[in-house]
């Protein structure tokens, strides 16, 4: 049930320098939110712009009080103007979609069924028949492949903008850095496992660029992605990964010292019965040797990095922090 607290749908529409689509796209969503008489809020998160898109966005929520708006100072990207929407929406069902009209409100109604009706936690679009230039439909194809891998979530396009969530999902993960590409990996490692996906409408852009590009947001992106699953399997458990790794090294040094040195007392003992002429090699001569040092070395000092992680990891204040979605008997 919705409320004038607690509208149906939260719509959350980051942007930066979209003064020409703006109030086409909050007019596109009203109509949608009207003829299906759901309750709603828009909200516009100014990522930095420098046109005339805040302005606009002031004429607009003075028209409409379900339509308000956040502006950064700076630009900050697409990552914080989510997390800072997420946060603010008062919405049963969370939407998102870019504001340079390449998604569709029309399939909001769909999203919000999806989510209300077949019980999804996120419901992710699949812009199946793009418009993209094949610069970028071609690196996004292969990191799609990877998140898939590396997650288990079977999507095909994690980052497209139009997603639909339950409200609790968006309250209870953290979206930062490049991270937005990845959110259905944030929300199932956060415990929310129901996530769907369905075929929208990828229109052309209509108004101006792109306002991201370029290799660096493929190649940071793939960093987060690395990072999102290292931080998941050992955020709070470090020393089973860095203490691992060290103690391996540090056997793999040991045995292949404790190797040389026996082999070296071994044939200081035999050196009276071995032919003229035949010397062993001395210990510090071998390259094997140094391998080993450099392997014990490395070893503690993975140790110590496990070690250190885990005390600080214990000492901080979110380590206790669950998902409870439920309680019985308590207050």
């Amino acid at each position: 049930m919705s409320s004038p607290l607690h509208p149906d749908i939260s719509v959350v529409v980051p942007f930066l320098n979209e003064e020409e689509s703006l109030p086409e796209l909050v007019s596109w969503v009203e109509r949608v939110m009207n003829e299906n008489k759901f309750s709603y809020e828009i909200l516009l998160i100014d990522d930095g712009s420098t046109d005339n898109s805040w302005k606009l966005v002031e004429e607009i929520t003075r028209k409409n009080s379900s339509v308000k708006g956040i502006k950064f100072r700076r630009n900050y990207g697409k990552s914080a103007a989510l997390n800072v929407g997420f946060h603010s929406t008062n919405g049963n069902v969370v939407i998102t979609m870019d504001a340079d009209m390449q998604d569709s409100p029309d399939e909001i109604p769909e999203l919000y069924r999806m989510i209300t009706q077949e019980g999804y936690d996120l419901v992710s679009g699949w812009k199946k028949k793009r418009y993209d230039p094949i610069s970028k439909t071609i690196p996004t194809k292969f990191f799609n492949a990877a998140t898939r891998k590396i997650s288990g979530i079977q999507l095909h396009d994690f980052n497209c903008g139009l997603k639909a969530y339950r409200s609790e999902v968006v309250k209870s993960i953290e979206v930062y850095n490049e991270m937005h590409r990845y959110i259905p990996v944030i929300a199932k490692w956060a415990g929310f496992r129901k996530i769907g996906e369905k075929v929208v409408q990828h229109r052309a852009r209509k108004y101006g660029s792109t306002k991201f590009g370029g290799l660096s947001r493929f190649i940071n992106g793939f960093l987060d992605l690395l990072t999102i699953f290292f931080v998941s399997k050992f955020g709070k458990r470090p020393m089973h990964f860095f203490g691992v790794l060290g103690t391996l090294m540090f056997i793999f040094g040991f045995l292949v010292s404790f190797y040389i040195v026996g082999e070296k007392l071994w044939f200081v003992y035999m050196e009276a019965s071995l032919p003229d002429g035949y010397k062993s090699r001395d210990i510090t001569s071998q390259p094997l040797f140094f391998i080993s040092l450099v392997s014990v070395i490395i070893g503690v000092q993975l140790f110590l990095a496990g070690f250190i992680g885990e005390m600080i990891s214990r000492n901080a204040t979110e380590r206790n922090v669950y998902g409870i979605t439920k309680k019985i008997g308590l207050d």
